[in-house]
């Protein structure tokens, strides 16, 4: 696809995009993504994973055989297929397969704790599965138990069967994807994602991004992760390419970029800290990037201005959304003058829900506040629900305009119709008789010299702090926090690491750091 110069030229924050309705065309189930793909750049680059690259055609002929092979073995059309695999051409096929049979996608990490993924294909009630080739490593344990059903490990043996002709089809209020949440308890809970949430979703993604066939976006997320399907859906949707972004690429990203001629990147805001500790965000370091997204945790300002550095001549947005609004359900477009100066906490906006839904702000008392509260969404991308109904106490609202889903996030509403993250609800502690918002917290110490990020956690009934930068002594980050909290807020006990744990999702690890503050207290600043 031709550039021009104002294509590579920064954009100026986007008022929200036009009302999509999706009453002017007809449905398309998610799977149909792909096909569009296919008649828009049927020999262009539909996926590479590694030195393994296939064509729209490729992948095409390839989910219709495997497909085709899962239908011929079962006895009936399977509600639900696993895909055990990550970040592989097996992988990324296998999920088009699965939705090819007209069942629901069912993505697991063959990294994952076998009796996570055995609970996981218990709970879908996966009736088929697909292996890469390191799940095919894990399939005796996995299944050790499991109801029988066909599997297929096509890089141990040719599929063979069949094919299919056509994918099947699917309606909208059909299962596409199962997704597993982490869960507070611990226990993963399944999240269904519908075709007709996707195909709302999908059709604001293509008139907000523009992607088309000269598009080659990252693919950093795992398949378990809902981001991970905006980026193959998102691009297979326009013609565009999916590129896996392996482990070792974040160590030498501009190298990375510049090779594969990334235009389009997605990822959790934890790697800009470690790509800019590799030395990777220099000016202008990543020149061929047309779109940057960041979702899945809180965006600082100085994160954010730190890659647009790196990406001048990207669009930088972050985007927000739990699973269970699928995907993503709000986004702003940073400016380097207007963002910092809404920001709330040195937090990036999240921007306003997307066109067609509802947004209801909730006061604790279960009160609808203008101003400021947990935020609750109504709307064609709710889930309808949980595979097990018990996960779904208390999570949704149902009122007369429409059933909301409590995301549990508390914002408050910027001047414009914006909004703005204000942390977790569950992120609010006590602490000497202190109501403490954590990330209230964790804005301060960033602003302490010295400090390049910082995580505040509550164990043992005190404030930890852990944070990023220079080594200091706790008493002087301490004396500097005191020049903007009141003394019962300033945490006592800090904490210098060189890097943040992150979970299987690349997510700040908050559970990890809540144990270590519990397990190994830092400096004490006193007091």
């Amino acid at each position: 696809m031709d550039r021009t110069l104002d294509d590579l030229t920064p954009r100026p924050a986007a008022p929200a995009p036009a009302p999509y309705d999706r009453g002017l065309r007809p449905f398309r189930p998610l799977h149909h993504r792909f096909l569009r793909g296919l008649a828009a750049a049927e020999h262009g680059t539909a996926l590479l994973a590694g030195d393994r690259g296939m064509t729209y055609a490729e992948a095409h002929e390839l989910a219709l055989t495997w497909a085709g092979a899962l239908l011929d073995r079962c006895p009936r059309p399977p509600r639900a297929v696993a895909v055990l695999g990550n970040k592989t051409a097996e992988a990324y096929v296998g999920v088009l397969a699965a939705l090819y049979t007209g069942a629901a996608a069912v993505p697991l990490h063959p990294d994952f704790p076998v009796a996570r993924s055995r609970a996981a294909l218990h709970a879908a009630g996966a009736e088929a599965l697909i292996a890469d080739p390191a799940g095919s490593a894990i399939l005796t344990d996995l299944l050790d138990g499991a109801p029988a059903m066909p599997v297929l490990v096509p890089d141990q043996a040719p599929v063979t069967g069949p094919a299919l002709d056509a994918p099947r089809t699917a309606g909208p209020d059909d299962t596409a994807l199962i997704l597993f949440t982490s869960g507070s308890t611990g226990r993963p809970k399944g999240v269904r994602v519908t075709h007709g949430g996707a195909d709302h979703y999908f059709g604001i993604i293509d008139e907000r991004y523009g992607y088309g066939p000269g598009d080659r976006l990252s693919q950093t997320f795992d398949l378990t992760f809902d981001c991970a399907h905006f980026d193959l859906f998102a691009a297979w949707g326009t013609g565009a390419s999916v590129v896996a972004v392996p482990q070792k690429a974040f160590f030498a990203l501009p190298e990375f970029t510049a090779r594969h001629d990334l235009t389009g990147w997605f990822s959790t805001p934890s790697v800009i800290a470690f790509v800019q500790r590799a030395g990777g965000l220099g000016p202008g370091a990543l020149p061929s990037l047309r779109h940057s997204l960041f979702a899945g945790e809180a965006l600082t300002v100085a994160d954010a201005a730190a890659w647009q550095q790196a990406a001048p001549g990207s669009a930088l947005e972050n985007i927000y959304g739990p699973t269970e609004l699928t995907i993503t359900i709000a986004g702003h477009r940073f400016d380097p003058l207007r963002s910092p100066r809404i920001a709330v906490n040195g937090i990036v906006p999240i921007g306003a829900v997307h066109p067609g839904h509802r947004a209801l702000l909730l006061a604790e008392d279960g009160s609808a506040r203008q101003d400021e509260g947990e935020l609750c969404v109504a709307g064609p991308q709710t889930t309808p629900g949980y595979l097990d109904p018990a996960d779904g106490q208390g999570r949704f609202l149902d009122r007369p305009e429409g059933r909301y889903y409590r995301t549990g996030d508390r914002v408050r509403r910027l001047p414009g119709g914006e909004l703005a993250y204000l942390g977790r609800s569950d992120a609010q502690v006590q602490v000497h008789g202190w109501r403490v918002e954590l990330a209230e917290i964790d804005h301060a110490v960033r602003g302490c010299d010295g400090v390049q990020d910082a995580v505040t956690v509550h164990a043992g009934g005190e404030l930890a702090v852990f944070y990023t930068g220079r080594e200091q002594p706790a008493l002087h980050i301490a004396a500097e926090l005191r020049r903007t909290l009141p003394e019962p807020l300033v945490p006592r006990r800090y904490r210098h690491l060189e890097h943040f744990p992150l979970n299987a999702n690349r997510k700040i690890d908050r559970t990890a750091l809540t144990a270590l503050a519990g397990a190994r207290r830092g400096p004490a600043a006193g007091g």
